[in-house]
């Protein structure tokens, strides 16, 4: 294990899972390591999604789901809510499934292997994603634990970092609820960019969250104009 960390492979990597959100997740090749920015995600969705009136369970999509972190803390953290999980890589929705069995999420969680949300159907009052967002060229300049490690489909969004945004975007309207919110993760630099992709579908930000770093780290979207009280 000291001579794996001495060539730069994760701690979370030699043991096989990392914590997110007070939660345990298995990690897998196809998997991104999930990492504490990312939680800034799962703190708006939380907040959103606990304002909705209960009509009914909330449903939960996540996009490009990996280790499932996202959708699992959303269900764990929002009791009675179910969800949907898409990923592209066989490997991450096996993994997602064995997750969401040792939460015993099984019965709340549905994971498919699926590009972006080409088998998603019907509408969801949260949306949640952290797509690849990395500048191809960028990509060799990061920490070997990243470059090395991290899966490259999970972290190249293409030359502008942008590419899984405009996938996304012109979709997304469909599968939000009345008064539903979506909530991407987006790099430091990006939230212009990402904003004004989705201004040109129709999508409305909400929102721009902080990490605990104090960038901007994730954008808050709605298909119409949200009421006063939420």
């Amino acid at each position: 294990m000291i001579a794996r960390r001495c060539d730069r492979e994760p701690v979370a990597r030699i043991l096989g899972q990392r914590e997110f959100r007070s939660l345990s997740f298995r990690l897998a090749s196809d998997t991104l390591e999930p990492r504490p920015d990312s939680e800034t995600i799962v703190e708006a969705a939380v907040e959103y999604g606990s304002r909705l009136p209960a009509a009914g369970p909330l449903r939960v999509l996540d996009i490009g789901t990996g280790t499932g972190c996202l959708l699992l803390a959303v269900l764990t953290e929002l009791p009675g809510s179910t969800g949907v999980g898409t990923d592209i890589a066989g490997g991450a929705v096996e993994t997602a499934n064995r997750n969401a069995g040792d939460l015993g999420l099984s019965d709340r969680a549905v994971l498919i292997r699926t590009d972006w949300t080409d088998d998603v159907t019907g509408t969801f009052d949260l949306v949640v994603s952290n797509p690849p967002y990395i500048e191809t060229a960028e990509i060799e300049t990061l920490a070997p634990e990243v470059s090395g490690h991290d899966p490259l489909a999970a972290l190249d969004g293409g030359a502008d970092g942008l590419d899984a945004y405009r996938a996304i975007a012109g979709r997304l309207a469909q599968f939000l609820s009345p008064a539903g919110v979506a909530v991407f993760e987006i790099g430091s630099m990006q939230r212009d960019a990402v904003a004004a992709i989705f201004a040109a579908q129709g999508v409305l930000l909400v929102e721009t969250r902080d990490d605990f770093g104090g960038h901007p780290r994730a954008l808050v979207f709605a298909a119409e104009p949200l009421p006063e009280w939420l």
